[in-house]
C-alpha cells in the first residue's frame, strides 16, 4: 500500500488542474494542458493536507501562536477590556507584533504592517469568530480558485483592507466616529471578507445565484453589525470585500489554476510573516 506522505515514483494520480487522471511522470496533462500535472510525484502528498493543501490549518496555526505569544509578552491584557477584550494581547504587544492602522503606518512608518496585521488578533472572541469563519471558507475558495490562488486572496484582500482604513483614518478624520478608519488594527476578518468577496465574484463569473446570495446574505449582515458593534473595523471589512472580489476579477476563477500561482501565494505568505518578523525587531524603538 502506498503511504501519501511518500513520493510516487510511477503509476496514476490525478491533474493538480483540472483533477482527472493523469500518469505521474507526465510533462503536460492530455485533458487540461497543464504542465507537470503530477508535481514530480508529490501530488498525493500535497493532497494529503485537503483541498488547500494545509492553507486553513496554516492560518489558524500561525494566529494561534502569534495570539499566545502577544498574551505572554503581556500578561495584563488577560483580565482587562470586559467581555470582548477578554484575554487579548495588549495594544502595545500587538504593536510589536505589527498592528497595523493610521498610527503604525503614518505616524511610525511601518508601511509594511497591512501584510503583518491579518495574522494578529484582539481578545478569545476576536480570534475565536475568525478562525471558524477561516476553517469554513479555505475549503470552499481553494476548491474553487485553487490553493495558491486562495493564499493570494488572503494575503491581498487582507493588506487592502488595512490599507483603506489607515488612510480614512489618516485623511478623512471630519467622518462620524462610527465610518473613521482605525488608529491601531488587527484581524484576519479583512482577508475573511476578502475570501467572500472572491465567492461572490464566482458565482458572479460561474452563473452560481445561489452561491452568489448566499455570500451576500453572509456579507451584508456582518457590515450592518460592524455598524453597529463598538471596536470594529468597518473600513478593513470593505477594503477586504473589494479587494477579494477585485483580485478574483483578475485571477478569473474560470481558468484553471497554474504553478507560479502557487508560487506567488506561497510567496505572499513569507512575505507577510516577514513583516512580522520586521515588526518585531523595528518596534521596541516606539514604545520605550
Amino acid at each position: 500500500m502506498r503511504t501519501p506522505w511518500k513520493r510516487q515514483t510511477s503509476g496514476s494520480t490525478v491533474c493538480r488542474s483540472c483533477g482527472r487522471l493523469v500518469g505521474v511522470k507526465d510533462e503536460r496533462c492530455f485533458h487540461c494542458g497543464q504542465r507537470n500535472p503530477g508535481l514530480f510525484g508529490i501530488g498525493p502528498m500535497l493532497r494529503a493536507l485537503g483541498e488547500d493543501l494545509g492553507f486553513g490549518k496554516l492560518v489558524i496555526t500561525v494566529c494561534l501562536a502569534l495570539y499566545l505569544i502577544g498574551l505572554a509578552m503581556d500578561p495584563s491584557g488577560m483580565t482587562s477590556g470586559g467581555l470582548l477584550g477578554l484575554l487579548s494581547p495588549t495594544p502595545e504587544s500587538n504593536f510589536l507584533l505589527g498592528s497595523s492602522g493610521g498610527f503604525p503606518i503614518f505616524a511610525a512608518g511601518r508601511w509594511w504592517t497591512p501584510l503583518s496585521a491579518g495574522w494578529l488578533h484582539g481578545g478569545l472572541l476576536h480570534i475565536g469568530f475568525n478562525l471558524y469563519w477561516c476553517s469554513m471558507l479555505a475549503p470552499a475558495v481553494a476548491r474553487l480558485y485553487g490553493p495558491g490562488r486562495a493564499a493570494i486572496l488572503f494575503v491581498g484582500s487582507s493588506a487592502a483592507g488595512f490599507v483603506l482604513t489607515s488612510v480614512v483614518f489618516a485623511y478623512f478624520s471630519f467622518l462620524p466616529g462610527f465610518l473613521q478608519g482605525a488608529y491601531n488594527t488587527v484581524g484576519a476578518s479583512a482577508a475573511i471578507f476578502g475570501w467572500i468577496g472572491a465567492l461572490i465574484h464566482y458565482g458572479r463569473r460561474s452563473g452560481s445565484r445561489l452561491l452568489e446570495q448566499q455570500m451576500m446574505g453572509f456579507v451584508l449582515p456582518m457590515l450592518i453589525l460592524g455598524l453597529l458593534v463598538p471596536f470594529v473595523d468597518n473600513w478593513a471589512h470593505i477594503g477586504g470585500l473589494a479587494g477579494g472580489y477585485g483580485l478574483a476579477r483578475w485571477l478569473d476563477p474560470l481558468k484553471q489554476e497554474r504553478l507560479d500561482h502557487v508560487v506567488v501565494g506561497l510567496g505572499l505568505v513569507v512575505l507577510s510573516l516577514v513583516a512580522v518578523a520586521v515588526s518585531w525587531a523595528t518596534g521596541h524603538q516606539f514604545l520605550r
